[in-house]
């Protein structure tokens, strides 16, 4: 597999769209087409080169490298979609869809679309599982009213129901795992950690009681930060807490605001950034062609939903 370690080195390595197609068969079939419509490893190409038919006779559909994907439909074009990936997954903070469209040369609508399936196909699609020692936390996404202007500054109540709580479990060093979510609630926080901490594993949390319970079926240990305790016995949650600042300081700097509805994509783009931070630029670039599976029409996307179980219904619009 070729290796690139920047935006150039990708760009001369993709320069058609056929070296693209070739590249995305590859990763996603192992180099043999498989129809996604009936599971057929019996293909043949054809349009030269750009589709396959399936070579079952009870199915013969005609299909590309592309159907099944987060980039199904789309006329954009491979090169454009491989340099998209390779930005979003490649920066820190990640990128604006205003920023990305000037960079690609692409309506800033079209990339803000661009951007949200690519987000979707980041998503983690198993059940991710953390061991040993586990660090759990939360922390809230929305504006401050102090930088809000003196008319549109709301009571402490209304503020804190406009923010938006984020569950996070880290293994110490390691991968983490978050959860956009309304309400920091002891069901929340007990099923996310019975789903992703294997037992027995050390769990380290805030003295918040909504862990008194799912902390009993760990050894928990617990960090009294109100009084002033950071470190219990050389145990401490100082790993998802630097990982706030991350998520914060790219949220408010790079997309500025957020709504409820796509908070969980955001928080997808972040952790597989973070989870894949040890690995270098090529094999994280692989890494997500791998992962595409999944279609996300443009109407989906904007349509009122309750996105993630989370907030109130709101429609959204690419004004990011």
């Amino acid at each position: 597999m070729p290796t690139f370690k920047n935006l150039k080195d990708l760009m001369v390595k993709f320069q058609d769209e056929q070296g693209c197609r070739d590249y995305l068969v590859q990763h996603r079939w192992g180099g043999k087409p498989i129809c996604p419509y009936c599971g057929s490893d019996k293909s043949y190409r054809i349009e030269n080169g750009k589709r396959f038919k399936c070579g079952n006779k009870e199915c013969h559909k005609k299909y590309s490298v592309t159907v099944g994907t987060v980039a199904e439909d789309s006329n954009i074009p491979l090169s454009t979609w491989f340099a998209a990936i390779y930005i979003i997954t490649s920066h820190k903070k990640g990128i604006s869809s205003i920023q990305l469209g000037k960079d690609l040369g692409i309506p800033q609508k079209t990339a803000w679309f661009l951007l949200h399936r690519i987000r979707e196909a980041l998503r983690e699609k198993g059940t991710l599982l953390l061991t040993k020692e586990v660090q759990a936390d939360e922390t809230y996404i929305g504006g401050l009213e102090l930088n809000k202007h003196a008319s549109k500054r709301v009571g402490k109540e209304e503020a804190a129901e406009l923010k938006t709580a984020v569950v996070g479990l880290q293994e110490t060093g390691g991968k983490i795992v978050t959860k956009a979510t309304q309400w920091v609630t002891k069901t929340v926080v007990t099923n996310m950690i019975l789903d992703h901490v294997e037992k027995p594993s050390t769990l380290v949390t805030d003295a918040a009681s909504v862990y008194r319970k799912v902390g009993k079926k760990y050894n928990h240990v617990v960090v009294n930060h109100t009084e002033g305790e950071y470190v219990q016995n050389g145990y401490h949650i100082n790993g998802l807490e630097n990982y706030w600042s991350i998520l914060k300081r790219g949220i408010y700097g790079i997309y500025h605001q957020v709504s409820r509805k796509h908070l969980q994509r955001y928080c997808d783009e972040f952790s597989f950034r973070f989870n894949s931070r040890k690995i270098g630029e090529s094999e994280r670039f692989g890494l997500t062609l791998c992962r595409l599976e999944g279609h996300m029409p443009y109407k989906t996307l904007i349509a009122k939903q309750k996105d993630h179980g989370i907030g109130k219904e709101i429609e959204e619009t690419p004004e990011e």
